[in-house]
């Protein structure tokens, strides 16, 4: 990867299409509203957008890189291909009846969320493979015949094979596949021993069958967009971002989608750790807020937290374990519904609600003018001030707030006796303390303490918010840096090609297995080196070595961090040593006396990163002042002040703004408050802390 390449970098949100043009000199960027039926419309429109304010020929561009919230809007929208499950006899309804964890502890009338597909498109066969991975029942092929017939005539469009055990022995898998390709070449087919090989047969059916589910409509979106671009001169190659923050080939991410649920999210924590890395920063809270939802995301020495297990499309008040699992490497961070298109109401109780429905960009707010009539959190930022409704995403979009007032006061002030200035404010707190929350929760699971962190806010709507959330979070200092608007697509073109590989297999260190360990690693090696070389046939590839390791009758593991040398050369006294260091770091103290287990193995192959320039010395702060102003509301005090308006284009390095002020740009505001100042630092990042805070 070259940073003297004409690259793009293009992330499809719920509302916007962000587009990035890198050039060896510059960069452009833009937003264009989503085009939900065909979303390559959009991709183009942004392009061409961004090839005009750059001056470069479409045919230049030398690579692209693409993340989407397509599978996942599938997922949650239930609008993926008519799919099958084949699984073990006796295991059908391991989808439905879950685990034994209680996600709201008291609820009584408690509703479990409904299974992707329903029983009678869940199958079996007469098989058993035991946690060995030696055969119990053999499986005859007249069986899988007879069954391939049977789907055949259903007309499955895609359909997932997910066996007991297949991650330890995935011969069974392997024999289904070659039958039903024989018998059903049309059909498409995902193998839980090649999408998540991994123990947990609950999260690996539900990861498979998440597969499948997507897999016909992102196959049929990227051969549609690779046409698409060819048509319009554009022939580079073209890259997907994946969710454990890096990079694989078209080809890899059609044949395996649910990679990309989080796509868009991991790009948003790839550029605040490259953003981190420029500024020296070890303790980073990443908040992204763009038109759907708002990520938050903890990242520790430039590096963003990952996890192998996450949720998508959670259904009970975004409560852990309400939602689908996916099993697959992904950056770990929290997801609620609290973006610019959220919409606002007043639940049973008199209370504001906000989210987790969205206008997304059709209708989109009520101000934008295009049908929409219900408040959005957009239609509380444009009432209380912070959006110039005549200069939104750099005047392309003019807003109305005599509409956003209407709405406002139909759906929150007639019901609880407010003004729409009051209503607003309103929506804005609940919004508002409902991310600070998160990061709460967030941080306390993790065992971090916030007020040590500094925020880097981005995505198109979090600079709006990012210094209240700060003053309700304790954070004294924040980071806007510059292309804030469009920080996800810009993040895809910092991330390195990369895959991970995971492996289930059960070993107690009081039997440990120095050759097997060698032989599993080797293999992990060969296939995640595999993937990234699809990408770059000749850069570097460096290694990642992980394991999951837990005490005996523990529920859940923890990851612990191996060199090569130890995963090449495995011995139990460093594996026990390292399990137990970590445990400590964690939890405080180790546990006496009690066996080891290794539960998972982790090879995460990648090319180097591009370098992230240190940033330069800081010149003098020199104050400066505006006659530009706007009445502004100010959350922390309730009252409405007068805030000094600065254009970002306007202000230089070392350009030092007192709040209460906004500072506007193309994509997105930055929101000043009365406690707080803004200053310019040497890369143009936009630095909002605490008076008397400078560093």
């Amino acid at each position: 990867m070259s940073e003297n390449q004409i690259r793009l970098g293009v992330d499809i949100g719920g509302t916007f299409t962000d587009v990035v043009l890198e050039t060896p000199d510059n960069s452009y960027s833009t937003k264009v509203l989503t085009t939900y039926a065909a979303p390559e419309d959009a991709i183009l429109t942004g392009i061409d957008k961004v090839c005009s304010l750059g001056g470069v020929n479409p045919a230049s561009v030398e690579q692209m890189i693409h993340g989407t919230t397509l599978a996942t809007n599938a997922l949650i929208e239930r609008r993926g291909a008519k799919t099958a499950l084949v699984t073990t006899s006796g295991f059908r309804d391991v989808m439905e009846m879950r685990t034994e964890s209680r996600f709201e502890q008291y609820d009584l009338n408690l509703t479990l969320p409904t299974p992707l597909l329903p029983r009678n498109r869940r199958y079996v066969l007469p098989e058993r493979m035991d946690a060995r991975g030696e055969v119990l029942i053999p499986l005859e092929r007249p069986a899988i015949e007879q069954l391939a017939d049977e789907l055949a005539a259903a007309n499955y469009e895609s359909i997932a094979i997910g066996l007991l055990h297949s991650y330890v022995n995935d011969a069974h898998e392997k024999m289904i596949r070659d039958v039903f390709t024989e018998r059903m070449p049309e059909v498409m087919l995902s193998l839980s021993s090649e999408v998540s090989p991994q123990m947990r047969e609950y999260e690996r059916f539900n990861t498979t069958v998440a597969n499948a589910y997507i897999k016909p409509l992102m196959k049929s979106y990227l051969s549609r967009l690779e046409g698409r671009l060819r048509e319009s001169g554009i022939t580079c190659p073209v890259f997907l971002m994946h969710s454990g923050g890096g990079i694989i080939s078209l080809e890899n991410a059609a044949e395996f989608p649910v990679r990309l649920v989080e796509s868009g999210p991991a790009g948003g924590a790839v550029f605040a750790a490259d953003v981190a890395a420029r500024h020296g920063l070890e303790n980073v809270l990443s908040f992204d807020m763009g038109g759907t939802t708002a990520k938050i995301c903890l990242i520790k020495n430039q590096t963003p937290k990952t996890a192998r297990v996450f949720e998508v499309a959670r259904t009970y008040r975004f409560k852990k374990g309400s939602g689908m699992p996916i099993s697959i490497p992904v950056i770990d961070m929290v997801e609620i519904g609290a973006g610019g298109g959220s919409l606002a109401h007043v639940d049973a109780m008199n209370q504001i609600r906000v989210g987790p429905e969205s206008a997304g960009s059709e209708p989109g707010p009520a101000c934008y003018g295009r049908g929409g009539k219900h408040a959005a959190v957009t239609d509380a930022d444009l009432t209380l001030g912070k959006l110039d409704p005549d200069n939104f995403a750099g005047g392309t979009i003019p807003l109305n707030k005599a509409d956003s007032e209407a709405a406002l006061q139909c759906d929150i002030g007639s019901q609880l006796g407010m003004d729409a200035n009051e209503s607003a404010w309103g929506v804005a707190e609940v919004v508002d303390e409902n991310m600070a929350n998160a990061a709460r929760v967030h941080a306390v699971e993790n065992g971090e303490d916030l007020s040590q962190y500094t925020m880097i806010a981005f995505g198109g709507a979090a600079p709006l918010h990012a210094a209240r959330l700060c003053q309700k979070l304790g954070i004294e200092r924040c980071l806007v840096p510059q292309g804030a608007g469009v920080g996800s697509a810009i993040g895809f073109l910092r991330a390195p090609f990369s895959f991970e590989s995971n492996r289930t297999v059960f070993m107690k260190l009081t039997a440990f297995e120095p050759e097997r360990i060698k032989q599993l690693f080797t293999e992990m090696e060969e296939e995640a080196t595999t993937f990234v070389r699809a990408c770059d046939a000749t850069a570097d590839i460096l290694k990642d070595h992980k394991i999951y390791m837990r005490y005996a009758g523990q529920g859940w593991e923890i990851p612990v961090p191996l060199t090569t040398d130890e995963a090449r050369t495995p011995n139990v006294d460093t594996y026990t040593e390292r399990f137990e260091t970590t445990y400590r770091t964690l939890f405080g103290r180790s546990v006496e006396g009690m066996e080891i287990e290794v539960t998972v193995w982790s090879v995460n192959a990648y090319t180097t990163p591009l370098a992230s320039e240190k940033l330069l010395q800081q010149p003098a702060p020199e104050n400066v002042q505006t006659q530009t102003t706007r009445a502004l509301f100010d959350s922390a005090t309730g009252k409405s002040i007068d805030a000094a308006v600065h254009s970002r284009t306007a202000l230089a390095a070392g350009n030092q703004v007192a709040g209460p002020a906004i500072i506007t740009e193309d994509e997105t505001t930055v929101i000043v408050p009365s406690d707080r100042f803004a200053r310019v630092l040497t890369d143009n990042t936009v630095e909002v802390a605490v008076k008397g805070e400078s560093r």
